[in-house]
């Protein structure tokens, strides 16, 4: 459940758009912290003023106490110390936010960001299709021209916001597909994957075929997408190309070297023997590249000699 709580967690910090007190987060959302070490990070926040650290209902001037601490005079409450922790906040990385839906959604890496209005993006085009971003679903209501400003004629305007709870169904009329934030993506491997309708077949952009079809990976698995490598999409040979695709197989429940490798009809003993560097090819990107996809991707349980893909978990959800 850790990915799922610090999926929600994202949500809910860029629905609110503005930092939140570790404090105020509940003990599953803390649990979920080390999941979201590059999408969430500290802030300072103006520590005159704080929410109640008691009730976080009521924000309230802080006051020294006179013994070089510090009181929280909250109307409800009345004076509440404030220890140390009670002012440490966190703030979401928008940018990251916004990087990581691209790459969900193949959005071409050529086409920039472009900020529309306060709270709402327009991230690109997946598909020949405009998407925006948009921090309430209730700004576009009102301001229908959002929406016009980058309609394309024959396309469908793909619209990303946190889910609303009086919202139900389409929000939008024809031409505007609403995907949900909370929903329709979900975290997975220090990125986000975007889990499609059930029996939606997957439409990768026509003649390329290094478009990430199977979470970062392509139709046949000869391709890896990571936001992190700065050298474009990774070029896998046959056999690396069969490991990973035996690992996506079992949807990331951990097995053994032994049962992965003969997934992939391969007679090595363990994945990492396909993606070992040759000392003459260190340091060139088509070589370093594969290896560096399988130390993102794979999570090696030593002891036990167990091997797992987490972001194969997306194409369950997907499936459910």
């Amino acid at each position: 459940m850790a990915t799922h709580d610090a999926w929600a967690l994202v949500c809910r910090l860029f629905a609110g758009g503005t930092p939140i007190l570790r404090a105020a987060l509940s003990p599953r959302e803390i649990a979920a912290l080390p999941t979201l070490w590059q999408a969430v990070k500290p802030t300072a926040l103006d520590q005159r003023f704080m929410l109640c650290p008691y009730c976080h209902q009521q924000r309230a001037q802080v006051w020294g106490d006179g013994h070089r601490g510090r009181t929280c005079h909250c109307p409800e409450c009345g004076p509440v110390a404030v220890a140390a922790d009670d002012a440490v906040a966190l703030r979401l990385d928008e940018d990251w936010l916004r990087r990581k839906l691209r790459l969900a959604l193949s959005i071409d890496s050529r086409d920039g960001i472009d900020a529309l209005a306060d709270g709402v993006w327009r991230l690109g085009d997946a598909r020949r299709s405009p998407v925006l971003l948009a921090r309430e679903l209730v700004r576009l209501w009102r301001e229908p021209s959002l929406l016009e400003r980058v309609r394309v004629a024959g396309s469908n305007v793909r619209v990303i916001t946190p889910k609303p709870r009086e919202t139900r169904g389409a929000p939008f009329g024809p031409g505007v597909e609403w995907l949900a934030l909370e929903e329709r993506f979900a975290f997975y491997a220090g990125g986000i994957a975007f889990i499609g309708m059930p029996g939606e077949p997957p439409d990768p952009q026509a003649g390329d075929p290094t478009t990430p079809v199977h979470g970062p990976f392509s139709a046949d698995f000869r391709w890896v997408t990571l936001p992190d490598w700065p050298h474009g999409p990774i070029r896998l040979t046959e056999a690396q190309a069969a490991v990973f695709q035996a690992l996506w197989s079992f949807k990331g429940e951990p097995r053994d070297g032994g049962t992965i490798m003969r997934r992939a009809g391969l007679e090595s003993a363990k994945p990492i023997d396909v993606f070992k560097v040759k000392a003459r090819d260190k340091g060139k990107p088509e070589a370093e590249g594969p290896l560096f996809a399988y130390r993102a991707l794979v999570v090696t349980h030593k002891r036990a000699g167990l091997y797992a893909m987490h972001c194969a978990t997306a194409s369950t959800l997907a499936q459910a």
